[in-house]
């Protein structure tokens, strides 16, 4: 369980927070660090771009241009436009069209859920695979969730990650084990009386793209003439898939920048379109929807849950930090599929998600994370808490701090279950 916020500040405040070891991983208490002199008024903080890190995060006002902690802001349907049109504007999200026809593959049962295996053609790429989870012989109304799946460095699976509709594979039973507690949660979800829908995210599954796609890139890492795409399944394969889509990830971020969009704009255009889908089913309740995911799927809920006023409650686990976090300490952690340019300006990185007050909304955190420092979290959580406060629905915000690494394990689903019960049902 959660250890409790207070108690967790007493005890963290002593040693600093975030505290770093020699690993690189960030840990409560650095013995070592209560020995170091301060550093001088004049003497720069360190941070991973050196002495130019203080000056970096100095460029934007605090609070930014936008943010609804500025005083000159009361009227809250007025600053979410113009927030929310200032947003749209960094984003660069492609006009793809809306309720893309679906064609359903396959239907079955399994363990207690009628599955549907389908697709939608989007104007561009691969059909985009999902898979469509519900209770045996429910018709609704439901509750809905999208369910939108982690990154974990592997862009060959995309549903499959949080879902099972029969035997996995190794690789994604490696993968639950080590941040799901061992369960497709999307399933768990499902068999609580919620229809859910996981899609496969841009760049990732059906999505991914294929060597057979690509051009000539002469620089190491990069090379696809000596490659040839598999269509077994073999773990061999699958990873050297995987560690060349790394090296390939900045390639196509650059390129969509230069295309006049953003990995960010791309995401949450899919899965808009996905939510067009999952509202489109006749056995979900339009008015009863949410979303969920973890990291990767933590980003995209911060930004599909403060842009679609569709999200009735939103589940953002594992990605909520400071601009400020990512320019000076975590930026390296990071994929480029986290960045807008420019938007730190307006935003701070948990008022993305705010801009979704007073809906409900629930930030699960791992203490030991390692893609974020502990005190940036915290400076996440009350900015947040800033937020809805002065929008008068403290009660419909909530962040949870749970010990170990990044994950999604079984009490933290728990929690964000009982969450949509409280506010989907």
């Amino acid at each position: 369980m959660p250890q409790s916020r207070r108690t967790f500040i007493k005890s963290a405040t002593v040693s600093g927070l975030a505290a770093t070891s020699t690993s690189g991983l960030p840990y409560l208490f650095n013995a070592n660090a209560m020995n170091q002199p301060l550093p001088s008024a004049t003497e720069p903080s360190p941070s991973i771009i050196g002495h130019y890190g203080p000056w970096a995060a100095s460029l934007p006002t605090n609070p930014p241009e936008l943010s609804f902690r500025q005083d000159k802001w009361d009227d809250i349907d007025f600053w979410r436009k113009e927030a929310r049109e200032k947003v749209r504007e960094y984003l660069g999200a492609p006009d793809i069209g809306t309720n893309p026809p679906v064609t359903v593959h396959k239907k079955y049962t399994y363990d207690g859920l009628d599955i549907e295996e389908i697709s939608w053609q989007l104007p561009y790429g691969r059909p985009t695979e999902a898979i469509m989870l519900k209770p045996t012989g429910a018709t609704g109304p439901l509750p809905a969730v999208l369910g939108l799946h982690d990154h974990s460095g592997d862009k060959y699976f995309g549903k499959r990650k949080i879902t099972q509709t029969g035997e996995r594979h190794p690789m994604m039973v490696e993968l639950q084990e080590n941040v799901y507690s061992g369960r497709a949660w999307a399933n768990d979800l499902a068999k609580r009386g919620y229809a859910v829908l996981v899609p496969d995210a841009f760049a990732f599954g059906s999505r991914r793209i294929k060597f057979e796609d690509i051009s000539a890139i002469n620089r190491q890492g990069l090379y696809v003439d000596d490659k040839v795409d598999g269509n077994d399944e073999n773990e061999e394969y699958i990873r050297e898939y995987n560690r060349w889509a790394g090296q390939h990830e900045h390639v196509l971020s650059k390129s969509l920048f230069c295309g006049g969009t953003t990995w960010p704009g791309v995401f949450l255009a899919e899965d808009q379109r996905a939510l067009d889908v999952l509202c489109a089913r006749p056995e979900v309740d339009t008015t009863k929807v949410g979303c969920c995911g973890l990291s990767g799927g933590g980003l995209r809920s911060a930004y599909l849950g403060g842009m679609d006023e569709r999200i009735a409650c939103a589940v953002c686990v594992g990605f909520m930090t400071t601009w400020n976090d990512f320019l000076l300490n975590r930026a390296y952690t990071h994929t480029w599929m986290t960045y807008i340019p420019r938007l730190p300006q307006f935003l701070d990185f948990p008022e993305v998600l705010g801009m979704r007050v007073p809906r409900p909304t629930l930030v699960l955190n791992n203490n030991e994370d390692q893609l974020f420092t502990l005190e940036e979290m915290y400076k996440a959580d009350r900015i947040l808490q800033e937020v809805f406060s002065k929008a008068e629905s403290a009660e419909h915000y909530r962040a949870s701090f749970y010990p170990g690494l990044h994950k999604f394990e079984a009490d933290m689903q728990g929690e964000a279950f009982d969450w949509f019960d409280q506010w989907l049902t």
